[in-house]
């Protein structure tokens, strides 16, 4: 009778999602769990990078890292692996090994439900109703991977329909903090002016940020597909997930700040950057964070070697897409309808320049001041106006989303935050994109 209560009892706890077995394997030195949420933020077939890197990730953490399953939270549009430009229906290849990543990802949430809120929410270890429901139940004695792919801008990180500012993540981070929800947390970010994100970050948080690119550039995508039509990683994620693969099973014997320099000597198209704790976190080993060897199933080994790929800065990626298809056409109704969106898209390009411009000569009144505002990204002082500025802009001028290049010339809004009020730079936007 004792048995049978001791398996009952044992049942219902696994249903729960609790599994001892694996709870056991998780652990970190310090008692403590490791948790990883890790997103995607884009979506459409030319952005496939951005989902073959998370899936990567997501078997590194659980197959050869013994990362459970319940402890790694996955938000992806889903929209690639059975995509109609797709000729292998049901797989996304990886851009270090060419197998397919996309089977085994167990994905919490999709489609429209990965949102900003969404991110913060789970972050806060708030419970969703959409999705799995999944969320992060970490305390403090846990350490805590965040990894983010998509595009970004000045302060902002995209969705695949919203973007996230950097006013709001300051703010959860904040509330992690002020709630122990955490003992340590360390981010990678790979997005363009992914520095600009953290670049104000308290270094007496306990969380260190690595990202691909510093606070006034873009970040790169590599290793292209020829058939595909799509590149299939981004350089600096595909770095540091290689030399992750190429250490391994010795994830002890590195620590966060030799993997950052290595991968910073590696990432050559951008200024791979860090942020934050530059003391405590810097010297511990990357398994305190990405999982302990010999948990996992093994795989086969990786061989060291170096990746030869051709780059291409992230905000160019969807021209260059439609270019390659507009050479690939074989019929003139869709030669004629990529030459349109091509002229399009070169069209609005310059055409948000000047409007840009024009904001810029309202709220100045001077284009000599047009001309100071326009040379090079500022430090963002002001969060708060940094945010009702650009989705003023993205709500009635053009989405980062749809008009990827637009964050290239983005900071020529955002600088302007830094000596004038936030009312007069919206009422400049309102003024400028209500006919757009």
């Amino acid at each position: 009778m004792l048995k049978i209560v001791l398996f009952a009892a044992i049942f219902a706890i696994a249903v729960q999602g609790y599994h001892p077995v694996e709870d056991l394997l998780e652990k970190t030195e310090h008692g403590g769990q490791i948790w990883a949420v890790i997103v995607a933020g884009s979506k459409s077939w030319y952005n496939y990078r951005h989902q073959s890197d998370v899936c990567h990730l997501y078997h590194l953490l659980t197959k050869k890292h013994g990362i459970p399953r319940q402890n790694v939270i996955t938000l992806m549009y889903n929209d690639i692996a059975f995509n109609v430009e797709n000729p292998r229906q049901g797989i996304i290849i990886n851009a270090l090994h060419g197998k397919d990543v996309y089977e085994g990802v167990m994905i919490d949430y999709m489609g429209r439900d990965v949102t900003p809120q969404n991110f913060l929410d789970i972050l806060n270890g708030q419970r969703l109703r959409v999705g799995s429901g999944k969320t992060l139940k970490s305390g403090p004695k846990d350490t805590v991977f965040v990894n983010f792919v998509d595009h970004g801008g000045p302060g902002i990180l995209g969705f695949p329909t919203d973007e996230l500012h950097v006013a709001d993540l300051t703010k959860t981070l904040e509330n992690m903090y002020n709630e122990k929800r955490y003992k340590q947390m360390l981010w990678y970010v790979e997005a363009c002016y992914s520095g600009s994100m953290f670049s104000k970050l308290s270094p007496d948080m306990n969380i260190t940020a690595h990202t691909a690119s510093n606070t006034d550039e873009s970040s790169y995508a590599c290793v292209k597909d020829e058939d595909l039509d799509v590149y299939l990683g981004d350089c600096w994620s595909l770095n540091w997930m290689n030399n992750t693969e190429q250490i391994f099973p010795n994830l002890e014997k590195e620590t966060v700040e030799q993997q950052y320099e290595i991968v910073k000597k590696m990432t050559t198209e951008s200024h791979a950057s860090i942020y934050g704790d530059l003391t405590y976190i810097y010297s511990e080993p990357i398994s305190t964070f990405l999982g302990h060897p010999g948990t996992g199933a093994e795989e086969e080994p990786v061989l060291e070697r170096k990746i030869k790929y051709e780059s291409t800065a992230t905000p160019d990626i969807m021209l260059e897409y439609l270019k390659d298809k507009r050479e690939k056409a074989t019929n003139s109704e869709e030669a004629e309808r990529l030459d349109e969106e091509i002229n399009y898209h070169i069209q609005t390009e310059g055409k948000v320049q000047e409007i840009l411009e024009q904001i810029s000569r309202q709220v100045t009144g001077s284009w000599d001041m047009v001309a100071v505002f326009s040379r090079r990204p500022q430090s963002i002082e002001h969060p708060e106006c940094n945010k009702d500025v650009l989705s003023t802009f993205f709500s009635l001028c053009y989405k980062m989303q749809t008009h990827p290049y637009i964050t290239k010339y983005l900071y020529r809004l955002t600088n302007l935050c830094n000596m004038y009020s936030s009312d007069k730079i919206v009422y400049a936007v309102l003024e400028n994109c209500s006919h757009n």
